[in-house]
C-alpha cells in the first residue's frame, strides 16, 4: 500500500519522497495527469465566486451551462441536452431510467464481460455472480448478451427499452467490436424502436483517439453516458441525449430526476477547463502515435497479445498470477501500472495523455527488463 504525498503531471511521489510513473490515470481519469494548473486555476476561480448553490435548476449557474454548450457543440446535433451527475454509474442510472420512460418498456439488453458500476440498476447489468449474488435481489428485466455476436441481435426486440454498452469494452481487456458490430446494432435499435446508449466514461474525454469513441464508428447513440476524465479528477458525470427524449422527465412525475450535487459548479469548471485544455493543445491528435510507441516497444516472448484503443491498453500474459507478480516488480521499479476486473490475465495500462516520449520508453525499458527476470 503506498501513502501518496503529492503528484505532479505523470509521476505520483510517496512519503519517502520515493517517485513512481502513473501508467493508471486513476482508471482513466486523470487524462491531463496531476495538478495540472490549468484545472488548480479553474477550481480557485470558481471557489473565490461560489462553490455551491442549487443545481435543481432555480438558479443559472454558467459553468454548468458553458461545459453543457460546450458538450452541445462537440457532439452530434441531437446529443444537445445534457443531465450532470456525480458520477459516471449514477450517470448509467440516469439513463436508464430515461429508456425506461421515454419507451414505456422495461427490459434493458446489456453484454457479457461489461462493467457500467456498482449500483444496483448498474450491477444488475453485469453477468458476474460472484459480483451480483451478495446483493440480490437485483433489478430485474435484464437480458445478457455475448459481445461481438452477431447472430443475438435478434433479441433487441420491441420489448427493448434500450441497449447500453461500451464501444470497446474495458474491463474484459480492450475488447474492439468487430467490423460493422455497432452499426447493426444501430439498425436494430432503430428497427425495434429500443435507444442505444453508449457508456463513454473509460472512453471519453481523448481516450481512444478521438474525444470520444463512437466517433471513429460512424455511429450516433441515443445517449452517451459519461464520468472519469470528464470532471478533470473532480466527481462528475452526465447523460447527454436529445431535447425530446431528455423531456421524458419534466412530467408524469415531475421532476422524474433528481441530483443534489450533480453538476456542481465547481467540478464543472473543472470539467470545462480540462475538455478545453485537451483540445487547445492537440493531445488527442497524438494519442495514437503514443500508443504505437508502447506497441512497437512491448516485443517479449511472455507477451501473448497486446491491444488498445488509443491509449487504453491490454497487455496479455494469460496468467492472472505472472501478472500480479510483474505489477508488484514494477511497483518495486516506480512504475504503476494496473488489471482487468474481467481479463486477470492483462496487464492494464491507461497513462495521462501528457506522457513524454521520455516516460513511455522509460516505462517500455522497465518492463521488459521485469519480464527479462521471469522464466520462460
Amino acid at each position: 500500500m503506498l501513502e501518496i504525498e503529492r503528484a505532479e503531471g505523470c509521476w505520483l511521489y510517496d512519503v519517502n519522497e520515493k517517485k513512481y510513473l502513473d501508467l493508471i490515470s486513476g482508471i482513466s481519469v486523470s487524462n491531463l495527469g496531476h495538478n495540472h494548473p490549468v484545472v488548480k486555476n479553474a477550481i480557485r476561480e470558481q471557489l473565490e465566486k461560489y462553490s455551491y448553490l442549487m443545481v435543481y435548476g432555480e438558479f443559472i449557474q454558467s459553468p454548468q451551462v458553458k461545459l453543457a454548450q460546450w458538450l452541445a457543440a462537440h457532439l452530434p446535433g441531437q446529443l444537445s441536452t445534457t443531465y450532470f451527475t456525480n458520477s459516471g454509474t449514477e450517470a448509467v442510472e440516469g439513463a436508464l431510467k430515461l429508456a425506461k420512460r421515454f419507451t414505456g418498456r422495461t427490459e434493458i439488453i446489456s453484454f457479457r464481460n461489461s462493467y457500467h458500476g456498482s449500483t444496483m440498476g448498474a450491477l444488475s447489468l453485469g453477468n458476474q455472480e460472484e459480483r451480483k449474488n451478495a446483493f440480490r435481489p437485483l433489478i430485474p428485466g435484464n437480458r445478457i448478451m455475448d459481445y461481438n455476436h452477431f447472430d443475438q441481435l435478434e433479441d433487441i426486440s420491441k420489448k427493448t427499452a434500450a441497449v447500453i454498452m461500451e464501444v470497446v469494452q474495458a474491463e474484459a481487456g480492450v475488447i474492439l467490436p468487430a467490423e460493422n458490430y455497432l452499426q447493426d446494432i444501430r439498425e436494430r435499435c432503430n428497427q425495434t424502436g429500443a435507444l442505444l446508449l453508449f457508456d463513454e466514461c473509460q472512453t471519453g474525454m481523448g481516450r481512444t483517439g478521438s474525444l470520444f469513441g463512437f466517433q471513429q464508428y460512424s455511429v450516433v447513440p441515443d445517449v452517451i453516458i459519461l464520468g472519469k476524465a470528464f470532471g478533470g479528477g473532480m466527481p462528475l458525470g452526465a447523460f447527454v441525449s436529445s431535447k425530446e427524449i431528455m423531456q421524458s422527465f419534466m412530467t408524469d412525475p415531475v421532476l422524474g430526476h433528481l441530483t443534489t450535487f450533480g453538476g456542481h459548479p465547481v467540478c464543472c469548471a473543472a470539467g470545462l477547463a480540462t475538455a478545453e485544455e485537451l483540445m487547445k493543445n492537440k493531445l488527442i491528435d497524438d494519442v495514437g502515435r503514443k500508443a504505437e510507441l508502447f506497441r512497437k516497444g512491448l516485443s517479449h516472448p511472455l507477451i501473448k497479445s497486446f491491444r488498445n484503443s488509443g491509449l487504453m491498453i491490454a497487455v496479455e500474459f494469460g496468467s492472472p498470477e505472472m501478472n500480479f507478480e510483474l505489477q508488484k516488480r514494477l511497483t518495486a521499479g516506480g512504475l504503476l501500472v494496473d488489471w482487468f476486473l474481467f481479463a486477470p490475465g492483462c496487464l492494464r495500462m491507461a497513462p495521462p495523455l501528457v506522457i513524454s516520449d521520455e516516460e513511455i520508453k522509460f516505462a517500455i525499458n522497465l518492463i521488459c527488463k521485469v519480464l527479462d527476470g521471469f522464466d520462460r
